[in-house]
């Protein structure tokens, strides 16, 4: 019986340790303000992109949710609206799961350098990478482009089908929302852990492997950080701490040391 158990006792404290990888980064990041300001300044340009889309959103909000559900038009007109009400929700929810799914990537493409800095002051913290791959600014911003574009594909593919599940009723208020932040964690978690992985001259593919070996660690901090990036500006605030918990991830999985060996500044 006991054996039974201690799967998902294994599983539930990995997921845990995983979430508070994001606790470590914020702590780290909070102890440093060069950090924070390092980080913030991307992200900054980010959140007023992504804050005007909202906007757009929001102003065209009524004529999107009467396009989606056209099937309803000549429904009685008290279920018509309910009908509405439910895809405006519907395509609301869906624009901030597409925000909060490509926000990291097209932040990271934005400040490459800043998060390349912040990575590299919490890795030397923890004991540096004694086999880091040295790369030119354009070749590593090449592969970050490449990569990013990947799971920015990738992450429209998602949310496509989750749209469209989140027209049922119930199950789109319900389900959908729990398989999202599933689904979005771990895409934040290899978007987020591109910078560490680079270092180690390792792509996307690989990354994907070693992350899948520590599926509920991995899960464990993406969900907490798709979490966090749902609060109003917690994306924005927080992407300097999520890259330095995505760090503390990388070393995790590769099986390398995340205490601390050095007392020095970052």
């Amino acid at each position: 019986m006991s054996g039974d158990l201690s799967r998902p006792v294994s599983v539930f404290r990995e997921f845990a340790l995983g979430a508070g990888l994001l606790g470590r980064g914020l702590g780290l990041v909070l102890r440093s303000p060069r950090l924070l300001l390092i980080g913030l300044v991307p992200a900054l340009l980010s959140g007023i992109l992504y804050t005007v889309a909202l906007f757009l959103l929001i102003r065209f909000l009524p004529d999107l949710a009467a396009l989606v559900t056209w099937f309803a038009d000549d429904w009685a007109e008290w279920l018509r609206r309910t009908m509405r009400v439910l895809g405006g929700l519907t395509v609301l929810g869906s624009g901030i799961l597409l925000s909060v799914l490509t926000f990291a990537a097209v932040t990271l493409l934005i400040g490459d350098p800043f998060y390349e800095k912040i990575s590299e002051l919490v890795e030397d913290r923890f004991g540096g990478v004694p086999d880091a791959v040295a790369a030119g600014f354009w070749q590593s911003l090449r592969r970050s482009l490449a990569d990013s574009l990947k799971l920015i594909g990738v992450s429209i593919l998602v949310g496509i089908p989750l749209f469209l599940l989140g027209l049922i009723p119930v199950i789109g208020q319900t389900v959908i929302p729990v398989l999202a932040a599933a689904i979005g964690g771990w895409l934040l978690a290899l978007e987020l852990t591109g910078v560490p992985f680079q270092r180690r001259g390792q792509r996307l593919r690989h990354r994907r492997v070693v992350l899948a070996k520590r599926k509920p660690l991995t899960l464990g901090f993406g969900v907490a950080v798709f979490l966090t990036f749902l609060i109003p500006l917690g994306a924005v605030f927080l992407m300097p701490a999520a890259i330095a918990g995505a760090t503390l991830l990388s070393r995790r999985t590769l099986n390398r040391p995340i205490e601390i060996t050095t007392t020095a500044s970052l």
